[in-house]
């Protein structure tokens, strides 16, 4: 695929083409904005009925700031995964390392988490990103992560 040919946004249902993860572990709805192996903008609309907000906390509920991390990661992965044409190739992607994360504001039910990845390393098995997420232009959480791209075997 040449950089013309590569979609600048993914659905919902490419993400799930590209990420096995699913409800209530896919923590990005939409990512725009993406240009090839470089950066892209996920789009987390957070609502009161997510089950975390069950326990965490009652009366008073905020989006978990490890769920934060993991959706900019998700974001990440449908980055690479669109940009290396990954849709239905089982990918899976583990964290190796979280460096540098920070929590500058709570996320509410009602928020829109903006998530804005940068790729630092990347282009093999092994990737870094720079990683911040806001709402309302307002700075929440930022982090430097690196992952590993993996495939799943088909059974034999």
């Amino acid at each position: 695929m040449t950089d013309a040919t590569i979609p600048q946004e993914a659905d919902i249902q490419m993400i799930q083409r590209i990420i096995p993860h699913r409800y209530p572990f896919l923590l990005v709805d939409k990512v725009r904005d993406i240009v090839p192996m470089q950066s892209a903008v996920g789009i987390k609309n957070v609502t009161f009925n997510e089950p975390q907000f069950t326990g965490h906390f009652p009366g008073a509920p905020i989006f978990p700031g490890v769920q934060i991390v993991e959706a900019m990661a998700q974001t990440a992965a449908v980055m690479v995964g669109v940009s290396m044409g990954l849709a239905d190739k089982n990918m899976l992607v583990y964290f190796m390392g979280i460096d540098g994360c920070k929590f500058r504001r709570k996320v509410v039910p009602g928020d829109q988490l903006v998530m804005t990845v940068t790729t630092k390393r990347g282009g093999g098995k092994v990737w870094k990103f720079n990683a911040r997420a806001e709402v309302d232009g307002e700075l929440a959480a930022e982090a430097e992560f690196s992952a590993m791209m993996d495939f799943r075997k088909e059974p034999s």
